[in-house]
């Protein structure tokens, strides 16, 4: 058989036919439940890249890329972050002091955590609270506080804020708890309220000051890395052994194993849109073979190989397939390009990390998506194309 006379048919078979509406339609239907299904899938796991790629921008800033913490007191000083300094000068180092506090207005209270940090070197580890430094200086028991803190106790700039903290100290015949009054000089907004409820900052020597402690000293030191999870192996062999370092995601495995479990479930229930779709080619190649079962018994008692009638409807299912998926790479660019263009929904800052749709879709995904949607054509125009392949020449045109 003449190779032309594949396509040929393939056109021909395509064709809307009058007496037979429902093979076209049902055609036209997985035609669009595949445009649908990859379009579908493109937009969800762009939405689910870009709000997971949010998520750790904002996690990374504020749990800080890599942190050196001491293994006992003491053990982190000025000598160690100067060492750091020299031996790594395309990195920032920031010094702090950190103690868990009450925080207490009137008759409100909320627990976290009160950092003493130098705001000069702070400024260049996170970029969260450098827009919040003031121009001017900030001075001892001075605080900058989160958002959302700020908004609970309705604090104002100047405001005086209590801090009540877990470090106990002897007074007459009991132990009280150490607490000091702050000055509100700054308001920091992360976009996770439950950061900005926990966090505040203060200067260094406020702490020292506090604790007693020598000027020299120091809880940890934070690091800001553009590649952290390869420093992190080079910081690891200069330091000494009663110091250990940790990465911002070690703190925060769970809550992305998490995202990436639902990602991935999220892909899986979306691709059965594409596989309800394939079904309808293969009720719509079942009904053409059913249809043209006389044609396919003139072709074989003429010539033609089982392997050319296979091919036939081989083609048809793919010839749908493909063009749904293109249709749907189509519509998914274009929904793609019109959610980044255009700010057609805006997201409350309060509740997720940034006001406008975050869009990022991974080549990987990409691909996964067309191949998979490939896979489930080729498997449902295989099965039509075999019974095609199957039909007994002598009992069809004995009976048709």
């Amino acid at each position: 058989m003449n190779n032309s006379v594949v396509p040929y048919l393939v056109k021909r078979f395509l064709r809307f036919d009058k007496d037979q509406p429902f093979i076209f339609l049902s055609a036209l239907l997985a035609f669009i439940g595949i445009a649908l299904g990859v379009t579908v899938l493109l937009v969800a796991m762009a939405l689910m890249n870009g709000f997971d790629k949010e998520f750790k921008k904002q996690l990374t800033i504020m749990n800080y890329p890599l942190t050196v913490i001491p293994k006992f007191y003491g053990a982190v000083d000025e000598n160690l972050n100067s060492k750091l300094k020299a031996k790594f000068p395309d990195l920032h180092f920031s010094p702090y002091i950190q103690t868990s506090v009450m925080a207490r207005s009137g008759s409100n209270l909320e627990g976290g955590y009160l950092f003493g940090v130098n705001f000069e070197d702070e400024a260049k580890v996170n970029s969260v609270l450098k827009e919040a430094i003031p121009k001017k200086k900030i001075k001892k028991f001075d605080v900058i506080v989160g958002k959302s803190l700020k908004d609970e106790f309705e604090l104002y700039r100047d405001d005086k804020l209590m801090y009540i903290f877990t470090q106990v100290e002897p007074g007459g015949l009991s132990v009280t708890p150490k607490i000091k009054r702050f000055r509100v000089k700054g308001v920091f907004d992360s976009g996770l309220s439950a950061y900005d409820k926990a966090y505040s900052y203060t200067t260094l020597s406020s702490l020292q000051a506090m604790f007693h402690m020598p000027l020299n000293q120091y809880d940890g030191i934070h690091i800001y890395s553009d590649d952290p999870h390869n420093d992190i192996l080079e910081i690891k062999k200069m330091l000494p052994s009663n110091v250990s370092i940790k990465g911002w995601w070690e703190d925060n495995m769970n809550f992305f194993a998490a995202l990436e479990l639902e990602k991935v479930s999220l892909f899986i229930v979306l691709m059965l849109i594409i596989l309800i779709a394939a079904i309808n080619i293969i009720s719509s190649l079942l009904m053409t073979v059913m249809n043209r079962r006389g044609e396919i018994a003139l072709l074989l008692s003429l010539g033609t190989t089982t392997k050319e009638i296979k091919k036939i409807f081989l083609y048809l299912g793919v010839v749908i397939g493909i063009s749904g998926i293109v249709a749907g790479i189509f519509f998914g660019m274009s929904a793609l390009w019109i959610l980044s263009t255009f700010d057609i929904v805006s997201l409350p800052k309060d509740v997720y990390p940034t006001s406008t749709l975050p869009l990022d879709l991974s080549v990987k995904d990409f691909f996964l998506i067309v191949f998979g949607a490939f896979i489930i054509v080729i498997a449902a125009a295989y099965y039509p194309a075999k019974k095609a392949s199957e039909v007994d020449v002598l009992t069809v045109l004995r009976n048709e």
